[in-house]
């Protein structure tokens, strides 16, 4: 008796073992290079947690270039989800060592840590699972697509499978979803408001009244201001109403051959254009200085140099 269950333990090791290493092997990590999948893994598992709780959600997902989002969402998104993206080379081992700390704290398995390719690997290949095989998995796969890909199209990957909600995968969907409007016309505090939301996309909403999604989406959107990510009278210019156009001065052209004014009659003064102030969008309310968006959530490091 004692041999078999020897036997089947060490068989269950291997295979245990047989599959960790798969994940250097399968799937081709280097196909992402310029295709996408039609559903990530993170898609399945949350359909078919759906079937099993009986609910009809359908999954909106619309796959877009970077160069159709709003450079607003990407340095939202870095700032809230992994500061340190550009330099790093799939891990933060200060934000794990943080958030491990965290966890003895508290005693409790919930802190984040994982960076944005982390995060990229496990929506793509895996489940939201915190057991250790799947985290060593994870892993394999983060060090994989740092070494394959390039980072813009990692970031690209990640807004473009990002949870945002019930059945709301993607930044295009989500945006349409929650703003009516295309991901590149995103305005800056959009931008704050959907990173906000992140940590928990199912629970909070970017349009929501949250407590917690106003003071994230502030502290996101006072570091933009902070790093000149936004420059607030660019946003005042550009979101200003149109004005009409202005009547055209009359010319020497115009002038020439009309009759002389009648001396008699006192001359009218030069009208001045009337001035119109630019609606001014304005800093959000709340007298914080720019802080860490993840504290709460995961913290933050130093942000990066910008996509290129």
């Amino acid at each position: 008796m004692t041999t078999r269950l020897f036997k089947l333990v060490l068989a269950a090791f291997l295979i245990t073992i047989l599959y960790i290493l798969s994940a250097f092997v399968y799937p081709d990590v280097g196909a992402l290079a310029k295709r996408h999948p039609e559903k990530s893994a993170f898609m399945e598992y949350r359909q078919r947690q759906w079937r099993r709780q009986g609910v009809d959600v359908k999954i909106r997902h619309t796959y877009v270039p970077l160069r159709a989002i709003s450079p607003y969402v990407v340095k939202a998104v870095i700032i809230a989800e992994d500061d340190k993206f550009w330099r790093h080379e799939g891990f933060d081992f200060e934000a794990m060592q943080n958030a491990l700390e965290k966890d003895i704290r508290e005693r409790r398995l919930k802190a984040g840590g994982s960076t944005i390719s982390q995060q990229l690997a496990k929506n793509l290949f895996l489940s939201p699972s915190k057991n250790p095989v799947r985290k060593i998995r994870e892993a394999i796969y983060t060090w994989r697509l740092e070494r394959t890909l390039k980072k813009r199209r990692i970031v690209e990957l990640y807004l473009n499978y990002a949870e945002w909600g019930p059945g709301i995968f993607g930044i295009e969907a989500a945006s349409r979803r929650y703003f009516g409007k295309p991901a590149s016309s995103i305005t800056p505090m959009e931008a704050a408001r959907l990173a906000a939301v992140l940590p928990n996309p199912i629970r909070y909403s970017p349009t929501g009244s949250s407590r917690f999604v106003e003071n994230r989406a502030r502290r996101i959107y006072r570091i933009m201001l902070a790093r000149g990510i936004v420059i607030p009278e660019y946003v005042e210019v550009m979101s200003a109403p149109q004005e009409p156009e202005p009547l055209a001065e009359p010319t020497l052209e115009d002038t020439q051959g009309a009759a002389s004014p009648d001396r008699s009659t006192e001359e009218p003064g030069l009208d001045s254009p009337s001035e119109q102030d630019a609606a001014r969008d304005g800093e959000p309310e709340g007298g914080e200085a720019p802080g860490d968006p993840r504290e709460g959530p995961p913290d933050a490091g130093d942000q990066g140099e910008p996509p290129r």
